[in-house]
């Protein structure tokens, strides 16, 4: 039987790559004015704008660990036996990645109750989500295979 490894490996490689470029977030102020940001967009705009230690603890966090872990998961699951294994330190980071839907939840939530603007989540933020659990299953699958 064929193990779900590739597959689980494919889908949350795509889900990330998904969830970094797509939107995460719609916020609509004053009726007139309408933003729609994605990941990269969020850290590319924060170091723009000055915000740079934010913009790099997010980018490490969100976009950087993510991607070694994939990219480590994608060694050990074509590897041949024996299997490199994944740092444990880089599995307790990438742990992180769920605080951005988590927050981006909040500012959402916060938006809506606050009555100056609408906010809606976009497919960016699923996408994301969905790289993160698929990634945590497939972290899992490849830990038991070895």
């Amino acid at each position: 039987m064929m193990s779900p490894l590739p597959l689980l490996l494919f889908a949350a490689t795509f889900s990330f790559a998904c969830g970094i470029i797509l939107p995460l977030i719609q916020v609509e102020r004053l009726l007139l004015f309408t933003d729609e940001a994605s990941l990269i967009g969020i850290v590319a705009g924060l170091w723009r704008t000055g915000d740079r230690p934010l913009a790099a603890l997010i980018g490490l966090f969100s976009l950087v660990f993510p991607a070694i872990k994939l990219l480590l998961l994608h060694i050990a699951a074509y590897s041949k036996p024996p299997r490199p294994a994944i740092p444990g330190w880089l599995r307790a980071l990438s742990n992180w990645s769920m605080l951005d839907v988590l927050l981006v939840a909040l500012v959402i939530f916060t938006a809506k109750t606050s009555g100056l603007a609408t906010a809606a989540t976009k497919p960016g933020l699923w996408f994301f989500a969905a790289s993160a659990v698929l990634t945590a299953g497939t972290s899992a699958l490849a830990r038991r295979v070895q």
